[in-house]
């Protein structure tokens, strides 16, 4: 079994995207984020992403559907159903070559408690892996400024998944920082609480790939109704790919023409609704 195999299975399961990296990438990170605290023989990480698609966008985009569209088909069956079901056929191809396979959803889990150690030196449980470095480990895109996480494919429309394995393969390249987002302060322009801070920065990223990343007001952007949302079970994060900075990320990226994933008709065909942080309809803003 090959990286050109693992692979070739992972888009014949459906992912859209795939990239490998070696353990090693994330071996520096503390205990209770680090891959091998959950497999200590694993070799590989294997991520998989799948696209949200642009038409998922459309209803708040115009302000008329939320949850029957994008939260389904953009964000809760995509992660449960569609994405879940790809990680689960790849998972079993692995396995049924010899090799063990650890697939784990990529859940933001800042502020979850944790439970005890189970034993003296052990971290405690539960141990996630950072899903952004685990992509950008892989050579699938960087981290932007707004703190999405962007590929040369769909920009920010994509929901990953990870495997750790016991098998060797060959590894992808990391790409270079900022090579998409170039700190073009869309996003956070675009936000009309002001969640976003772009003179406060701090650096997210593998080594030697650090990305600045602008100082986000959680508790503000918790409140957020242009398109945010936050569902149960997700540790209580606040989903802001189809909020007004997510949005205006694809619209920024596909006006500089940075993805491969083209449409024949621009994303943005009228104003942009918005509403205060009470929930107040806002003037329209002409973009």
């Amino acid at each position: 079994m090959n990286a050109k195999e693992v692979k070739q299975a992972a888009k014949d399961f459906g992912a859209d995207l795939v990239g490998i990296a070696p353990i090693e990438r994330l071996a520096y990170l503390p205990k209770e984020q680090n891959p091998l605290s959950i497999f200590p023989q694993a070799k590989s990480i294997i991520v998989i992403g799948r696209r949200i698609l642009r038409g998922s966008l459309r209803g708040i985009e115009e302000g008329t559907n939320f949850g029957s569209t994008y939260h389904t088909f953009g964000f809760r069956y995509l992660e449960d159903n569609f994405l879940a079901k790809t990680t689960y056929d790849l998972t079993c191809w692995v396995e049924s070559r010899g090799f063990e396979a650890v697939p784990m959803f990529s859940y933001d889990h800042d502020g979850v408690v944790q439970a005890v150690p189970v034993a003296p030196g052990k971290p405690a449980p539960n141990v996630y892996v950072d899903w952004k470095l685990a992509a950008q480990a892989a050579g699938l895109g960087e981290i932007g400024l707004g703190g999405f996480f962007l590929t040369p494919e769909f920009g920010q429309r994509q929901r990953f998944a990870t495997l750790l394995s016991d098998v060797e393969l060959e590894a992808d390249a990391a790409l270079p920082a900022k090579s998409l987002c170039k700190d073009c302060r869309a996003c956070v322009d675009a936000c009309p609480l002001k969640a976003l801070d772009a003179s406060k920065t701090h650096k997210e990223g593998i080594p030697g790939h650090e990305c600045d990343v602008a100082a986000l007001d959680a508790e503000v952007c918790a409140k957020c109704q242009n398109g945010a949302c936050v569902l149960p079970g997700r540790f209580e994060h606040v989903d802001r790919f189809a909020s007004s900075c997510g949005r205006e990320c694809v619209v920024a990226l596909e006006k500089k023409g940075e993805l491969s994933n083209k449409f024949g008709n621009e994303f943005r065909k009228r104003s942009v609704w918005t509403r205060d942080i009470l929930g107040r309809p806002v003037a329209a803003n002409v973009q």
